[in-house]
């Protein structure tokens, strides 16, 4: 399916009354970069540039994300994956959240302030995200794949 991420980044620019330099300059990227995600040069941006740009235009990360192609809608519901029968509570507990709530986390012994943690938390959404493109991508394309 082809997402149409750029002209959509664009028309989310255009509303708000940015130029480009203007959302580079607030997203903290380049604007050779922006430009060519709006051209279509350059294609889906990674999850965490995609967050940038969110936070920059106040736009919700999930829909950016849904734009992208990044997230499956299905009857307007993001569709998420079930924890499998065997995942205990603390399986289950939502990392980003814990990042986000827990005061006293440690990494190696040290802990963490709010920049690490925003850090870890970033870091982590991006790969998250990549590794569920990549194995979309991978079961489209597995000929061994029954429906």
């Amino acid at each position: 399916m082809e997402h149409a991420f750029g002209p959509y980044l664009k028309q989310l620019r255009e509303q708000q009354g940015y130029s480009i330099n203007q959302l580079a300059e607030a997203a903290g990227i380049s604007n050779s970069q922006i430009s060519r995600i709006e051209n279509g040069v350059r294609g889906v941006p990674k999850p965490a540039t995609i967050r940038k740009i969110s936070d920059a235009l106040s736009v919700p990360y999930a829909d950016m994300m849904k734009q992208a192609g990044y997230l499956e809608v299905s009857n307007t519901a993001i569709e998420l994956q079930e924890a499998p029968d065997w995942a205990t509570y603390k399986d289950r507990r939502d990392f980003k959240k814990m990042l986000e709530d827990e005061d006293d986390l440690m990494f190696d012994g040290i802990p963490l302030d709010d920049e690490d943690k925003k850090r870890i938390k970033d870091v982590l959404t991006g790969l998250f995200w990549e590794a569920k493109q990549m194995n979309k991508r991978k079961k489209k394309n597995d000929p061994d794949e029954r429906p």
